[in-house]
This record gives C-alpha cells, structure tokens and sequence, in this order.
C-alpha cells in the first residue's frame, strides 16, 4: 500500500487529532444498548509473500491457517477482480464460525466507473459476497483519490441504493472531503442516516484522513505501518483512544494493519492485540508468529 507513503517517517507528527465534537454524541446513542463489545483485528493479505515469518514451514492453505491465527481479514482480493458465489463459498469454508471477511467493493465499481450506472454490477458484487453468510463482517467501499466531493450526486445515489441488509463502510480520499464545509457535512450526515460506518486511515501522508469522525457504533481503522519503530507507540495511543471510544458507547472495532513494505504486520497486529487485551480487558486471541526456529514475542 503506497498510498500516504513518506520518505522520512521520522518527521511525521503521528499524534492522533482529538476526536471529532459529534463523535461523542454518535456513540451516547449506543451506550446502554446491552450488547458485547466486538473486535476484529486482521491483516490486509494472507498470502506467504507478503507475511513472510508468519507461516510455520509446511503450510500449504494459507487462509486455513491465517485463520487459526486471525479473527478477520481486511479482503483486498476482491477489489482487483469481482467475486463470484463458487469461490467465496470456499473461503468461508477453510474458516471457523468466528471469524469474519471484510471486502473491499470491486475497484471496476469504484474506480473504473466511479459508481456511474453500477447498479447492475453492484448486485453481482453482492449476491456474491453474500455467501460468505455470518462471516461476513462489513463491506467498503474506497473511492478513488480524485473522486472529489464534485462528483456527490453519484455517491449519494450509490450509498442509498446499497442493500441494507449488507453492513457499509466508506473511505474517501479526495482532500476536498476533509475540509470543513458542506461537502463533508453532507457524507457524514448521510452515513449517520443510513447506518453506515466512517472509515479513518492513519497513515504518514494523509493526516487529514484521520477525521476522527464515527458516524454509527463501528469504528472501521485502516492503520498503515511507515515500517519505523514509532509505528508500536502509534498503535498504543489508538488502544488509549478505542479505550474511551468504548467508554462512551462503542460497540465494534474493526481494526486492520498494513505497511507499505508488508513485513511486519503481524508482529504489530499482535502487539496490538496484547494492548488491547489488557487496557479493555478483552480476551481476544493473539496470532502466535513463527520464525520458522520457533515462537517469538
């Protein structure tokens, strides 16, 4: 992922902004709504390339053991080629009740056709993924990053045109949509009209992603590693800001890690996790990584 990528990591203020004055109020709404606190923390891939370390020796079906070690995957796959219902009956097949798939909406939607007369392809994209049944997580939709707000006809349409019953996320990456103003006013309010979650990116490049934002009980975090040590204290000040999100009414945290160069993503997806853990008070399972010698912290 290149995307927000920064020659010198080092000079980044990676401070997280303080949150955005209507996100306190969108998770009082679910404060008292007696339901368990869901995480699910992943990585973006699965395959032994880009997770070198991570596969024991003898391994021969990734996803089987990714998900061994995971409880969700960030789905990349289907946003290069377009799904369809034979294999995604497969991949929840070599995975445990438990866990649960977040695609990402096919980039012939998002990108090629910037979501101008994609009502027929959509309901392709979604009776496909639709198999996936109780493992489907949410779906989301990333926007090109010159989709500006310009073009909000078309991602007004799309939004209140998808199927309901299919949990949504959205990321948008156009500058334009983070400044104050009507163009932002308008995507978070219709988000909070239909339910649909807010996606904040943290990565180097782009601080403006981090609007700080929530718009339903999701918190929806793409974290991107700049393959630097301040990578681990960026994630721990995130467990602080989830801790009190929580507080506050969060019901789910979807959380998934990326670098741009993919070497260290499980070992920061665990340090997460144990961090998590203790300041939540969570049980959720940690990946145990392998340097093909044995097991390391």
């Amino acid at each position: 992922m290149i995307f927000g990528k920064v020659d010198d990591p080092g000079k980044v203020d990676f401070t997280l902004p303080p949150d955005h004055p209507q996100t306190k109020e969108i998770l009082k709404r679910y404060k008292s709504s007696g339901k368990s606190f869901e995480v699910y923390v992943g990585c973006a891939k699965w395959n032994k390339k880009d997770l070198k370390g991570f596969y024991p020796k003898g391994v021969k079906d990734e996803l089987a053991y990714y998900a061994t070690q995971f409880n969700s995957i960030e789905m990349n796959s289907t946003f290069y080629n377009m799904p369809n219902a034979a294999q995604v009956e497969v991949w929840a097949s070599k995975t445990p009740e438990s866990f649960r798939f977040f695609p990402k909406i096919t980039n012939s939607i998002s990108h090629f056709s910037r979501l101008k007369e994609v009502g027929q392809a959509t309901q392709v994209y979604c009776d496909a993924i639709s198999h996936f049944g109780e493992r489907l997580g949410a779906v989301f939709l990333q926007l090109h990053d010159k989709f500006s707000p310009k073009e909000w006809p078309k991602l007004e349409q799309f939004l209140r045109e998808f199927p309901a019953v299919i949990p949504l996320a959205v990321e948008v990456r156009h500058e334009d949509w983070f400044k104050s103003g009507e163009a932002s006013e308008a995507l978070t309010h219709l988000l909070e009209e239909l339910g649909q979650a807010n996606i904040l990116v943290d990565t180097a490049g782009r601080r403006d992603m981090l609007h700080m934002r929530l718009t339903n009980e999701v918190a929806f975090i793409r974290y991107v590693g700049a393959n630097h040590p301040k990578d681990y204290e960026r994630l721990d000040e995130w467990v602080e800001r989830i801790k009190t999100w929580k507080e506050q009414g969060l019901q789910k945290l979807y959380f998934f890690v990326h670098q741009n160069v993919e070497v260290e993503s499980p070992l920061l997806s665990a340090h997460f996790i144990k961090h998590l853990n203790k300041a939540l008070t969570l049980d959720v399972s940690v990946p145990q990584l392998v340097d093909n010698k044995g097991l390391f912290d």
